[in-house]
């Protein structure tokens, strides 16, 4: 992460943490130096494991690196966007007689893609864009520039685990279809009009076997000639415009 492009939403010493996390601020990452203990930081970590929020224990040098003002041992990086829940949006969706429609990213880290699959997502009536909280694209300024803005008028759902969230959705309704190369199925092949979760996986490995162990279904986008991929941004816009098409 670029920390000269997240220095405003930085939040540093004990108490305006422990503060910022009663006042439920959502923070993207928490970073506390190791050996830190004291009552606050029991406090810090005990709302940390209760919100989800990842906490990382580093080297006193690498906060010094972050800010030299008197960070006592602990700072954060508030989110700079609202995060949902997957059962407020989905509920919201369906109690306004919509089709649920949800878009899950799987191991996308680059941010360029990551917005761009959130502009395309918004554009598409997308009900809510899924990742988890570790092992994906920071939600920083750079990936709020590329979505053009969309996430921060998109619901934004991070979870722990993505095979939770898939089996949450198949157990309310939804078909989850990954996107694979691999695949029998092409993206005309399903019925886009019932309720769904697209997955999206990264660029250098796809959905991973553990999400497509779970799925409904697997499809592919055609291709022509030797080379094997669409970029994952391209892709994405690619399948849910065969969804617009169909409703």
């Amino acid at each position: 992460m670029d920390y000269n492009k997240t220095k405003s939403n930085l939040i540093f010493g004990r108490h305006p943490i422990l503060e910022a996390l009663q006042a439920d601020r959502a923070f993207d990452k928490i970073m506390i130096a190791k050996g830190s203990r004291n009552e606050v930081i029991s406090q810090i970590l005990k709302l940390t494991k209760a919100n989800d929020i990842p906490v990382q224990f580093v080297p006193v040098e690498k906060l010094n690196r972050v800010t030299r003002k008197n960070h006592q041992g602990v700072l954060g990086f508030a989110a700079l966007i609202p995060y949902y829940s997957l059962e407020d949006v989905l509920s919201q969706a369906y109690d306004k007689g919509e089709v649920p429609f949800f878009l899950l990213c799987d191991g996308i880290t680059d941010v360029r893609n990551f917005g761009a699959i959130a502009r395309t997502a918004l554009c598409a009536g997308v009900h809510g864009l899924v990742t988890t909280l570790k092992g994906t694209a920071p939600i920083n300024a750079e990936a709020i520039k590329a979505s053009a803005g969309a996430l921060e008028n998109i619901p934004v759902i991070k979870v722990r685990f993505l095979d939770k969230a898939i089996d949450y959705l198949i157990a309310n309704g939804l078909q989850v279809i990954a996107s694979a190369s691999q695949a029998d199925k092409y993206v005309k092949d399903i019925d886009w009009t019932i309720p769904t979760a697209l997955i999206m996986g990264a660029e250098d490995h796809g959905v991973s076997e553990a999400a497509l162990k779970k799925v409904t279904d697997v499809v592919k986008i055609p291709i022509m000639g030797d080379f094997d991929s669409y970029n994952v941004s391209v892709a994405t816009g690619m399948i849910v415009y065969e969804r617009l098409r169909q409703l």
